[in-house]
């Protein structure tokens, strides 16, 4: 079983004053909420919806990964049989929202609070087609571009509110969970690597972020490089198509 891996940041608003002027080079992180892809397509998500901006910037990433396994019963046996890979479940990355309405003591924490939890239900287009199917959710940090995801569950706690009852301030507790798009393994006839998808390189890309994208951690990066025959990881050119390969396959070479 995997372990949470935590990421803490600076600049939360547990050390910051709400309503404060933000320093102009800070990176604002956003969830951008897409359509689901056409029926038949898993890889990439649809097109862009809305974007739900962070007034602060999370405090902690945690993201966890789960292995399954199972051993066969061995009677008579000192020690249990060997352990069977049965697959992976999906990334997922939990992350807080800190809100906050103040400095104008209007309804805009309500509206977003409202956006989130919208997250979780199917989308209008989808549920006309007979087949309901929630957003699709990626969270992004200056450079940084998650997974693709759906919205598992969300929490929201208000924290405090104006004379007329009005929340003002919340905390939105947001778990989000890998939507994969893995398909088949290995090439029977050649043994070379299969391919889960491709990803098309914009300004700004590093193979981390590809690798972080694709399997929820960035440390496979290497393995993008391997099988795209790249020497040096720092030269990537926009518009270059990559081959991202199976996570299956880079968990039987570990």
């Amino acid at each position: 079983m995997g372990s949470p891996i935590t990421f803490t940041s600076a600049g939360s608003p547990a050390s910051a004053n709400y309503g404060a002027g933000a320093p102009p080079n800070l990176q604002r992180a956003k969830l951008s909420v897409h359509k689901p892809p056409q029926a038949g397509s898993t890889a990439k998500p649809g097109a862009l919806m809305f974007d739900i901006p962070f007034q602060f910037n999370p405090k902690e990433l945690s993201l966890s990964k789960n292995a399954k396994w199972k051993r066969d019963e061995q009677r008579n046996a000192k020690k249990s049989g060997p352990p069977e890979f049965k697959g992976a479940d999906p990334v997922k990355l939990a992350l807080e929202m800190f809100l906050d309405a103040t400095d104008t003591m209007d309804d805009k924490v309500v509206k977003t609070v409202e956006k989130v939890f919208g997250c979780c239900v199917a989308t209008e287009e989808s549920r006309q087609s007979g087949k309901g199917s929630p957003p699709w959710v990626v969270f992004k940090w200056g450079g940084m571009t998650g997974f693709p995801a759906y919205v598992a569950s969300v929490t929201a706690k208000y924290t405090l509110f104006t004379p007329a009852g009005v929340p003002v301030r919340a905390v939105c507790t947001v778990n989000l969970e890998e939507i994969s798009g893995e398909q088949g393994g290995q090439n029977p006839t050649s043994g070379t690597r299969a391919v889960r998808s491709t990803h098309t390189l914009v300004a700004g890309d590093t193979l981390q972020s590809v690798a972080f994208a694709a399997y929820g951690d960035p440390r496979f990066w290497r393995d993008i490089a391997e099988l795209n025959d790249i020497d040096d990881p720092m030269v990537l050119r926009p518009g270059t198509r990559l081959r991202v390969p199976a996570l299956e396959e880079i968990s039987r070479g570990q």
